[in-house]
């Protein structure tokens, strides 16, 4: 065996030396330096070859000098052999400044490298998280910059495999005003607990998982909440996580994972839900828009102690700018319009629709009496036979069909038109037992003229377009969407027909393309559970709210005739409505002005949560919009 040499050695240890940073090379430049000032000066000293009057220590800051800055020298007087102890003091220091140059230029540069791929730590605590990266971290992001407009410092920060600079960039592009929240970018996966500690997840107020756009979405999300919740080194609180899930069967798994820690969003059961109320009510999707999102008023659960002794119907008028839905009591339970005599304790709190969550204040003067001479009692229609026709097919059409059952009327049939490939969701669709509908199911392309105009579509209420998003990305998805929706349109115009649409989009992009001054061809895209995703996250307590709100059981949103409720023609406060409605068991909550219907600028006649003082003259054709069990 050969033995080891010195000069092996050194270089060894040279090369151990700077693979160590800048900062050992540094040090290493500091100690050299250090050497060939002393030994210059000891050199000066042992020959007595300093200028008269020059003492060691002078002689030492004379070498420290030259070293720094070679055109020091320039002006040296003395003996050859102090001469040339500053040259050589000088020499040494060009190369010594120089490398000192070069390292200091590598390793800012490699600290600018470091930050460009983002994995340094987030030093920020209260914030919100976001784990994952799909288009729909856009919306939560705007929505999120919202919510947080009345707060000074918010920070958002996202965790993705993508890169950081590209992250900004993107969202810079899509969301132009970020008011007081900073967004804070890192690239890490969200599955690796390591990567997890970047962004400090244990300080967070709120942690968001995105599905990633991909073929196992869930498997992503269920990992992320397996590495937050059995994090060996998680806090000891609970966390609030809020998730997206696409499959049903997917649920019970991730609840026993994630517990009471996390809040979980059934997309495809949500927008099947959304879709089959908004087919029936012309405007209802402009109402779930104002509720979802935080650019007007939305649902915030507030105390109230004030009103603690009285019941949920004499709770109604106590607010002038907040509109009462249901109560949150003290356990825990959620329920929207609660029978009028539900006792209010002194630990509930509101569900009331507001401005801002510091804007649910109980009105300081008594509500003015109700117009009670204006006042009327429709008569209650129960639903009747209804057809609905479904054009197009994927995983959330049997649970539409299902939701369609709990609210038509015996007699009501549903047409199912597509292109079939999976028989065993056709067989469990067309196989169940219905209480009010029959379904049928044709087979057929939904983009062909030929195939929608031999529809009977003068019989039909309703038709639902649904995306092909199990077997086509969302691009081509839409497109044929798209293409349905312009066929439509123009039958129902050229032969005067009165049905509604609703249409269903992936790409929000799209959506915007497709919208017209038509309130009624509202189309559901993931953009409705983005909205959603971010209402919980700021709130965990909605989450029964909402699943109160889109089930058939309970109360729901309907619009209905004002003329059921107060006078036409005559100025009337929305006191006087919600009183009449209150007798009725339900809760007002809001109008619709038929005249404004096709104005885009003003929400389609829309108005939730309106000032209650405000007298407004209402016409036959406008609408009032409650709270009710039918």
């Amino acid at each position: 065996m050969s033995s080891i040499g010195f000069r092996q050695r050194l270089r060894y240890g040279f090369d151990n030396l700077t693979s160590r940073g800048s900062a050992a090379m540094i040090s290493m430049l500091f100690i050299l330096a250090l050497i060939l000032i002393s030994a210059v000066t000891l050199f000066v000293v042992l020959t007595e070859s300093a200028p008269d009057g020059t003492s060691s220590l002078k002689v030492a800051w004379m070498g420290l000098m030259r070293t720094l800055d070679a055109g020091t020298m320039g002006g040296d007087e003395g003996s050859p052999y102090f001469l040339a102890a500053m040259l050589a003091v000088t020499i040494g220091g060009i190369f010594v400044v120089g490398t000192l140059i070069g390292i200091i230029t590598n390793g800012i540069d490699a600290k600018l490298g470091q930050l460009r791929k983002g994995r340094s730590f987030v030093a920020e605590t209260d914030h919100t998280i976001i784990l994952g990266w799909s288009s729909q971290i856009f919306t939560v992001i705007s929505e999120l910059v919202e919510a947080n407009a009345n707060r000074k410092k918010a920070c958002v920060a996202v965790l993705a495999e993508k890169e950081k600079v590209e992250m900004e960039d993107e969202i810079r592009e899509k969301v132009a005003d970020l008011k007081t929240t900073k967004i804070v970018c890192r690239t890490g996966c969200p599955i690796e607990m390591a990567d997890l500690e970047i962004v400090n997840h244990h300080s967070a107020r709120a942690i968001v998982i995105m599905p990633p756009e991909c073929e196992e979405p869930d498997s992503s999300v269920i990992k992320t909440m397996l590495a937050l919740v059995n994090n060996p080194r998680r806090k000891k609180t609970p966390y609030h996580i809020v998730g997206v899930l696409h499959d049903p069967e997917n649920m019970r798994v991730a609840e026993m994972v994630g517990g009471d820690e996390v809040q979980l969003i059934l997309a495809g059961d949500l927008i099947a839900r959304i879709s089959a109320q908004t087919c029936r009510q012309s405007g209802l999707s402009i109402v779930y828009t104002e509720l979802l999102d935080f650019g007007g008023d939305e649902i915030y659960i507030s105390p109230a102690p004030s009103l603690a002794g009285g019941t949920f119907g004499s709770i109604l008028s106590a607010f002038e700018d907040s509109s009462v839905m249901g109560i949150r009591f003290a356990d825990g339970r959620v329920c929207l319009n609660p029978p009028m005599d539900t006792p209010f304790g002194a630990g509930d709190s509101v569900v009331a629709i507001s401005e801002d969550d510091d804007t649910v204040r109980v009105s300081p003067r008594p509500a003015p009496a109700p117009q009670v001479e204006l006042m009327r009692d429709g008569a209650r229609i129960p639903p009747g036979a209804e057809k609905t026709i479904i054009l197009g097919f994927n995983s959330k059409v049997p649970t539409i069909v299902s939701e369609l059952d709990g609210y038509v009327g015996a007699g009501s049939s549903v047409q199912v038109v597509a292109e079939f490939e999976v028989e065993e969701d056709l067989e469990e669709m067309t196989s169940r037992d219905y209480h009010h509908l029959s379904v049928q199911v044709v087979e057929g392309s939904t983009t062909d003229r030929s195939v929608l105009d031999s529809l009977d579509l003068e019989q039909t209420h309703h038709v639902i377009v649904q995306s092909y998003s199990d077997r086509m990305d969302a691009q081509s998805a839409d497109a044929r969407t798209l293409i349905t929706l312009l066929h439509l349109r123009n039958i129902r115009e050229s032969r005067n027909l009165r049905f509604s649409i609703v249409s269903e989009m992936l790409d929000d992009r799209n959506r915007e393309l497709a919208e017209v001054t038509q309130a009624d061809d509202f189309i559901v895209s993931d953009k409705l559970v983005s909205l959603m995703l971010t209402q919980i996250a700021e709130n965990r307590d909605l989450k029964g709210v909402f699943a109160d709100l889109f089930t058939p059981d309970g109360s729901e949103v309907y619009l209905k005739p004002v003329e059921n409720y107060v006078s036409t023609g005559v100025p009337v406060s929305f006191y006087t409505i919600l009183e009449s409605a209150r007798r009725r068991g339900e809760v007002a909550i809001g109008y619709r002005i038929a005249a404004s219907a096709h104005d885009p600028g003003a929400a389609h006649g829309i108005v939730v949560n309106p000032v209650k003082s405000r007298m407004v003259e209402f016409v036959p054709s406008d609408r009032v919009i409650v709270l009710s069990e039918d």
